[in-house]
């Protein structure tokens, strides 16, 4: 067996006498490898990938986003800036009353404000996904059977959310996101509710409340990076 597919996850498997346990690593270009002893059983392997699932879209997504560019977009007339996984156009105007704005199809910035354009478009997103995940949060608590006392939005790194004690956060950049993938994240923070850890219980809470969780995952572990790079 030179590969192993578990779900939507394909690792090269090598095997060696020297080895006495399961090791996953993600290579230079991405490739997933599985190295186990010589004599591992399939099904040791592929509970062993099912138990890292987590781990691995986790360095996958990390992977992704360092390798974007920092500042990759330049804040000039017919840049593209994502909302909601959405594309627009940037248009620099002279006068308007917010640096700022979403307006007719387009991302218009005050030419004035151009310099300072990764803060101002930061400071939009966030005001803009306060409230949009709080609706979204309210919408799912109860089908999670969770009550949320308190929505953030913050900057989290590599993170795209966390929670504790009734209070979810989410990062700023989640708003970049196509819907159906922000609403991944938060079936995946609001479980966290019940199950700090992600346990096979977690995911089983996770799939009764989203069946396609898995594709959902997997896009955002192969492309949610690149939404993170502004």
């Amino acid at each position: 067996m030179r590969t192993l597919t578990v779900g939507d996850l394909e690792l090269e498997v090598r095997r060696s006498g020297r080895r006495n346990a399961v090791q996953i690593t993600v290579d230079r270009g991405g490739e997933l490898v599985i190295t186990a002893p010589a004599d591992c059983p399939a099904s040791t392997m592929e509970d062993f990938v099912r138990e890292k699932r987590f781990w691995i879209y986790t360095k996958l997504a990390e992977k992704a986003l360092l390798e974007q560019p920092v500042g990759a977009r330049r804040f000039v007339s017919g840049e593209g800036f994502p909302y909601l996984g959405r594309s627009y156009r940037l248009l620099l105007v002279d006068e308007q009353n917010a640096p700022l704005k979403l307006e007719r199809g387009r991302f218009r910035l005050r030419r004035a404000a151009a310099a300072a354009g990764r803060e101002h478009f930061i400071r939009w997103y966030r005001t803009h996904a306060q409230p949009w995940l709080e609706r979204r949060v309210g919408l799912m608590a109860p089908r999670i059977d969770v009550r949320v006392a308190e929505v953030r939005v913050l900057d989290l790194g590599f993170r795209w959310g966390s929670c504790g004690k009734g209070t979810v956060n989410f990062h700023w950049a989640v708003i970049l996101l196509p819907p159906r993938i922000v609403d991944y994240v938060i079936v995946h923070e609001l479980v966290h509710l019940h199950e700090q850890h992600h346990t096979p219980e977690f995911w089983r809470r996770v799939e009764r409340a989203m069946p396609d969780y898995e594709r959902r995952k997997a896009w955002l572990a192969y492309r949610g990076g690149s939404h993170l790079a502004l």
